[in-house]
C-alpha cells in the first residue's frame, strides 16, 4: 500500500513538473477558420538567426489552442523566386485579438542583410537583405 501511494505521488509530481512548459492560459471563441482571443498574446520570443542562402526564416509565434497560448517555433523555408515572406502577426480587432497567418507576396528579392522588425506598428519591414531581428520593446 505504501509503495502505491509513493508511486502515485512520484507520478503526480513528474506530470506537474512536465506540464509547466511554455503555456499561457486565455479565453476566446472559434468562428469559422478565425480564432478571436480576448487575452492579449504574450510578447513573441526574440530569436536571432544567421543567414542561410536559399532560405527564408519564418518567425515562431504564440498559437491559441485548447484555451491557452502555446509557442510554435520558427522554421526555415526555401526562398521563392520573385516573392518575399510577410511574417504572420496578432492583430487587435474589437475587443479581441486575431492571428493573421504569414504569406508569400510577389515582388520580393533575396533576403541577405539584417532586417529589424518592429511589432509596435505591425508594418512589414522595409526591403532588406538579411536575417530578421525582432524588436519587441514597448
Amino acid at each position: 500500500m505504501k509503495n502505491n501511494v509513493l508511486g502515485s505521488l512520484v507520478l503526480v509530481v513528474s506530470l506537474a513538473a512536465g506540464a509547466g512548459g511554455c503555456v499561457v492560459r486565455g479565453s476566446g471563441f472559434v468562428q469559422g477558420p478565425t480564432v478571436e482571443v480576448y487575452e492579449e498574446p504574450p510578447p513573441p520570443r526574440v530569436v536571432r538567426v544567421n543567414p542561410r542562402p536559399g532560405f527564408v526564416w519564418i518567425d515562431g509565434h504564440w498559437d491559441y489552442r485548447g484555451g491557452r497560448y502555446v509557442w510554435l517555433d520558427g522554421r526555415w523555408e526555401r526562398e521563392r523566386a520573385g516573392f518575399f515572406y510577410q511574417q504572420g502577426r496578432w492583430e487587435r480587432r474589437g475587443r479581441g485579438h486575431v492571428w493573421v497567418e504569414g504569406r508569400w507576396n510577389s515582388g520580393g528579392g533575396r533576403n541577405n542583410g539584417p532586417v529589424i522588425r518592429d511589432h509596435r506598428n505591425n508594418r512589414p519591414p522595409p526591403q532588406s537583405n538579411g536575417p530578421v531581428i525582432r524588436d519587441h520593446r514597448r
